[in-house]
Order: structure tokens, then sequence, then C-alpha cells
């Protein structure tokens, strides 16, 4: 899902890095130290998760886990999925470091949205309503990321109209997916860890 570069206009590539600057400056702000780790963790996750790539004209299909990382981190995603997005486009040349603030946007916004969204129902005592919600969230990350590159794209020209249906359209398995690791991930959590999902007493 990641926007190559020379793709975007300049408009939509400013934007992008003025929202991704202040999603990053909250997220840090709001991460104590004792988090630190964890975010580390997920954003090396996140990393491995983006590394398959099936090419889709000016984007790719692939795995993100911003649900997860989202319910999770809450703003904290944006500097882990910033840093991810950083060592794949030096490494491995996927995206650009100019469409690093959209790329971000894309898809930190959504796990942001995800944990406020989904999130009570994934910290209730409810262990049903955690798994729904946690499949919910899976989805709705992938969905509202292709939404949003959709949109990028559609910013810079109305030529890309149609590749932007295409990206929605792509990543719909990708959702379900998604969906499924977030379900099985809060499952996990909920039994040997669920101080990391904050799960209510």
């Amino acid at each position: 899902m990641h926007i190559s570069e020379g793709v975007l206009s300049a408009p939509v590539l400013i934007s992008g890095a003025l929202i991704a600057a202040g999603g990053v400056t909250i997220g840090l702000k709001k991460t104590e130290n004792e988090k630190i780790p964890e975010v580390g963790v997920l954003s090396a996750a996140f990393f491995v998760a983006s590394l398959i790539h099936v090419p889709l004209g000016p984007t790719s299909v692939h795995l993100i886990l911003n649900g997860l990382v989202g319910l999770l981190l809450g703003w904290a995603a944006f500097p882990a999925i910033l840093v991810g997005l950083v060592f794949q486009a030096i490494l491995f040349q996927f995206g650009g470091l100019t469409t690093l603030g959209v790329n971000t946007v894309t898809m930190a916004l959504p796990a942001v949205l995800g944990y406020y969204i989904f999130g009570p129902a994934v910290r209730s005592a409810s262990h049903k309503a955690a798994l729904v919600s946690a499949f919910l969230c899976g989805g709705f990350g992938v969905f509202a990321a292709a939404v949003l590159v959709a949109l990028a794209l559609f910013l810079t020209g109305q030529s890309f109209l149609e590749v932007g249906k295409m990206v929605v359209y792509a990543h719909l398995p990708v959702m379900v997916i998604e969906g499924i690791l977030a379900m099985f991930c809060v499952a996990f959590l909920r039994k040997v860890k669920p101080e990391l999902l904050e799960i209510k007493k």
C-alpha cells in the first residue's frame, strides 16, 4: 500500500508530511518510557509484515498490521509505523522518502482511529466482544488505509480515480486476513499478557 515516489502532487505531499509530523509528535509525547520496547517490537512486526509485496500500479498489496498496532499502541502507532516505513524506503525502496509523510498518515491514522473505535470493546471483560472488535479493527485498519491512499491519489489528479478504486478493491481479501490475525493475537494476549491490552477488571 506504499505510494511510490513521483506520483503525488506537492500539496498532497506537504499536507501528508505536516499531518504525519503532528501525529508523531503526539505519539512521542504520549509514549511512556516503559512502553518503548513494545513500540519497537510492533514497529519491527509492521516492518516484516509489509515486506511481501504484490505490485499494483503506483501502490502494492501486502499485510499491514496497522489495526493490531493501533489497538496496542494508540497514538504511538505514528512513530512506530514511521520507523518501519523509513527502513523499508531505505533498505528496499518501498514507497520513498518524499512520500513518507503520506504513507505514514494512510497507515497510522486508521490505527489510531481503530484504537478509539474498537479499543474499548477489546479491553472490556467480554471475551466475545473483544474478539469481534479485534476482527473488525484489523479489517478497518486496512480498509481505511486503502481509502486514504485512494483519496491521496484522487487529490493529486482525477485521472487516478480508477487506480484509487482498484487499491480499495484489491485490499478486500487483505482486510479479512488482517481481521483474523488481529482476532487471534488479541485472544492470545488476553490469556497470557492482558496488561498489554489494558484489560478492564
